[in-house]
């Protein structure tokens, strides 16, 4: 038997029996969010792709390099950062396609309706879910980036190739890999809030990541105005927070890359402009 007590001058609670249930907080929702998120086989698959595709990566260059016994000292300070950043090219591919699953999911197997009910406001939970993704991802991202140090330090002992700590723009290399990836990772998640679909949020946001660059890179041979575009796009301008010693992640500085932080921060400003579409679809569209 159910009762429902007012009192004057204090919020009204619903009473099952003995038990009162409070309304559904922002820090309830996040906690719901982890639940979900962590009970997945398929998070945890991902997660430790993304991690052994950024440690493989970097241990496949550190043994090209000491094979190579590459001695030049100019070399050495570059090449140190790229072996331990580069992973970062196979940890994206992971990450994007869990960003995406995060809300397409719930979309594919109807729960977003059992989400909704229990935060018709809408928002808070996309917020609750942005915020666990994004925690995960920095903490994933950071282990990824410490591991392919350590387990390429003994690699490259010897070879004269190191990595200087104390250098300002070594830091902000190291720094931009969880940056970047955090970053892409968001991307792909408001691609995914917008299309609601799995295998369309993944097609558009790999090719957003992969065929996009390719194409300006194409046409750069031909025309002088792709390349002052290409810098421009999400990945293309992103990468430049890493880049280091005339490299960026995927190949050469060329005189229209833009500057490591206006690139990173381009990228953010796509992934804001995605959100708030995101978010104005997401009150407006039903379940």
């Amino acid at each position: 038997m159910s009762t429902t007590t007012l009192t004057a001058g204090a919020p009204a609670t619903a009473t099952v029996g003995h038990a009162t249930r409070p309304g559904v907080t922002f820090g309830r929702l996040v906690v719901a969010e982890w639940i979900k998120f962590r009970s997945l086989r398929s998070t945890w698959w991902t997660l430790a792709l993304a991690v052994v595709g950024m440690v493989g990566i970097s241990l496949i260059f550190a043994i090209g390099v000491r094979a190579s016994a590459i001695t030049a000292e100019e070399e050495n300070s570059m090449l140190g950062v790229l072996v331990i950043v580069f992973g970062y090219s196979a940890a994206q591919l992971a990450l994007a396609v869990l960003g995406a699953l995060t809300i397409t999911g719930e979309y594919s197997t109807g729960m977003i309706r059992s989400t909704f009910t229990a935060a018709p406001r809408r928002l808070p939970a996309l917020w609750a879910k942005l915020l666990v993704l994004t925690v995960v991802t920095v903490v994933v991202s950071v282990v990824g980036l410490v591991l392919s140090y350590l387990l390429t330090l003994p690699l490259l002992s010897g070879t004269g190739v190191s990595l200087d700590l104390g250098d300002s723009e070594t830091v902000r290399a190291l720094a931009g890999v969880p940056l970047y990836l955090t970053a892409v990772t968001l991307l792909a998640f408001t691609i995914g809030a917008i299309m609601r679909h799995s295998a369309g949020a993944i097609t558009t946001t790999l090719g957003v990541m992969l065929v996009v660059p390719m194409v300006f890179n194409i046409l750069g041979v031909f025309f002088t105005w792709a390349p002052r575009v290409g810098a421009y796009m999400p990945t293309t301008a992103g990468e430049q927070i890493m880049s280091f010693g005339g490299l960026a992640g995927s190949g050469m500085v060329s005189d229209v890359s833009l500057s490591p932080w206006m690139g990173i921060s381009l990228l953010g400003a796509y992934v804001v402009a995605l959100l708030a579409l995101a978010a104005v679809l997401m009150r407006r569209r039903d379940a």
